[in-house]
């Protein structure tokens, strides 16, 4: 598998990754170590709590590091987390909406794991 094509399968922007890293060797080496650098555990770890300063600090640093490798759905949806429990912004989401948005990034980020996973074996 190829790394456009791992691209294709976990739903990510190679174009937007490659924009931003600017040479694929560099992707190849920070997609691999997605799941270890934790950030995305970080988010649904403070879910169990929903503190709002952890969820935002955690949804914060997911935006960033999912943004600049292309994950743009992973992205996206800790951004909404993020702008939910930004520090002065009114909260519009219930906390189920909040569960139910977190779900959907733990399932997607599985699906994303997985699919390094299996580009990793090779």
């Amino acid at each position: 598998m190829t790394l456009r094509e791992l691209y294709a399968q976990i739903e990510g922007d190679y174009d937007q990754a490659i924009r931003v890293v600017r040479v694929e060797k560099l992707m190849d080496k920070h997609i691999r170590k997605l799941s270890d650098n934790g950030v995305v555990e970080k988010l649904l770890e403070a879910a169990n709590g929903m503190d709002p300063v952890q969820l935002f600090e955690a949804a914060h640093a997911m935006k960033g590091v999912c943004g600049n490798l292309g994950l743009t759905r992973l992205a996206d949806m800790a951004s909404d987390i993020a702008e939910e429990y930004r520090p002065g912004n009114a909260r519009k989401m219930t906390d189920e909406a909040v569960a139910a948005k977190i779900a959907e990034i733990r399932a997607l980020y599985g699906k994303t794991t997985e699919g390094i996973r299996r580009y990793k074996e090779g």
